[in-house]
């Protein structure tokens, strides 16, 4: 176990202010995340464990695309999270770092090892609440390398960190690899691009010796996280050859020009000109609401005025505002705050000359979320209207 450079060792003081201090932002500048969905009649898992380590030493308070590393990481393992298949697989989120001069609790597993749920790992990522302390990476591997005792099958073991003040460790994951062997593989994903870091880790993965190195940048994307899913956890279920047809299947076609294909496009219909989501669903991504508000952001407006020319190009056309919110709060009142929302929306259109029969409004409360709502930036994804034509 290694002390952290004085800087950072200051800043690890520092950061619980600010933490506290700005525990209600959001990550600023991520990009937006909408989780790919493997279907399980269509994939099977590669992997029989796989467990995620996070860095939550003191230099994960350190900058990274305007946010600390810490949130960065957190962000990774929360879209991780939510886009791997439940196939069985044994699971485990262990962390390392938050430890001072007394503590010696450099390493925790906050969950598993059990059979993976995302909806119980969400729970506890929640709980790994901030970064301070040494790096002891090395630590956490070892007690991996426990925690993976009885199991058997092929283990994956994701480490997120910015890989600083870590040169000693490797002999921990050497270890661990002679004991696993080919049944186990290192994905290390680096927070940052410290050349230090960078070294370390690219020599884990090598100790691995199944994958590259990966930095955050790589994977905060929806398409990028879904790549990483796959190629780790992931592989096509081989289907039986076809029966002989008479005729060679038809190309698919994007019948309603959306730019998403027929057999992918679940809101077949879309009228031209709609902006639509990754599987051709028609969304408003910039009706967002602050909390406990049912007052459209001026940023939205210009978006809605594109609506309404669609809408006017399409007299035919009506359309059900479906309003949502985050989980705070009682199910009745977040119910009524969902229609509010949607009403807002509807009367904004009606202002601008779209018959108000056309509009039609519904609320969903928080029953629909489209993030996870166990952090402020998922919270705020799901404070939202879609609109769906009919």
């Amino acid at each position: 176990m290694k002390e952290k450079r004085f800087v950072q060792a200051f800043l690890a003081i520092t950061a619980v202010f600010f933490l506290f201090g700005c525990a209600a932002q959001k990550p600023a500048g991520l990009p937006p995340f909408f989780a790919k969905h493997f279907h399980g009649s269509m994939y099977q898992s590669t992997v029989d464990n796989f467990v995620i380590l996070l860095d939550a030493s003191s230099s994960m308070n350190d900058d990274c695309m305007g946010n600390p590393k810490f949130m960065v990481g957190k962000a990774i393992v929360e879209h991780m999270n939510m886009t791997i298949p439940e196939l069985g697989q044994t699971a485990g989120l262990r962390s390392f770092g938050h430890a001072d001069a007394i503590s010696k609790n450099e390493t925790e597993l906050f969950y598993g090892m059990t059979r993976y749920n995302s909806a119980a790992l969400d729970k506890k990522i929640g709980e790994i609440s901030k970064a301070g302390g040494y790096s002891p990476l090395g630590s956490a591997i070892a007690a991996m390398g426990t925690d993976l005792e009885g199991l058997s099958g092929k283990t994956a073991v994701i480490i997120i960190s910015d890989g600083l003040d870590m040169a000693g460790d490797t002999a921990q994951a050497q270890a661990v690899k002679e004991q696993y062997g080919d049944a186990l593989c290192f994905y290390p994903i680096q927070v940052g691009n410290d050349e230090e870091g960078t070294a370390f880790l690219s020599e884990i993965a090598g100790i691995g010796g199944c994958t590259n190195l990966m930095n955050a940048k790589d994977v905060l994307c929806p398409g990028g996280m879904s790549a990483f899913v796959e190629r780790v956890f992931l592989q096509k279920v081989v289907a039986p050859p076809p029966a002989p047809a008479p005729e060679p299947a038809p190309t698919p076609i994007d019948s309603d020009g959306d730019g998403i294909l027929d057999p992918d496009d679940q809101c077949p219909g879309t009228p031209a000109g709609a902006k639509v989501n990754a599987v051709g669903c028609w969304v408003l991504d910039n009706v967002l609401f602050d909390f406990d508000k049912d007052t459209i952001k001026p940023e939205a407006f210009s978006q809605l005025d594109d609506i309404c020319e669609i809408l006017k190009k399409n007299p035919a056309m009506s359309v059900e505002l479906q309003g949502h919110t985050d989980n705070i709060g009682s199910k009745k009142y977040n119910m009524d705050l969902s229609q509010r929302r949607a009403n807002s929306v509807a009367k904004y259109l009606a202002d601008k000359g779209i018959a108000r029969n056309r509009l039609a409004t519904t609320g969903f409360g928080f029953d629909k979320p489209v993030a996870l709502n166990s952090t402020d930036f998922g919270r705020s994804l799901n404070r939202r209207v879609e609109i769906h034509p009919y």
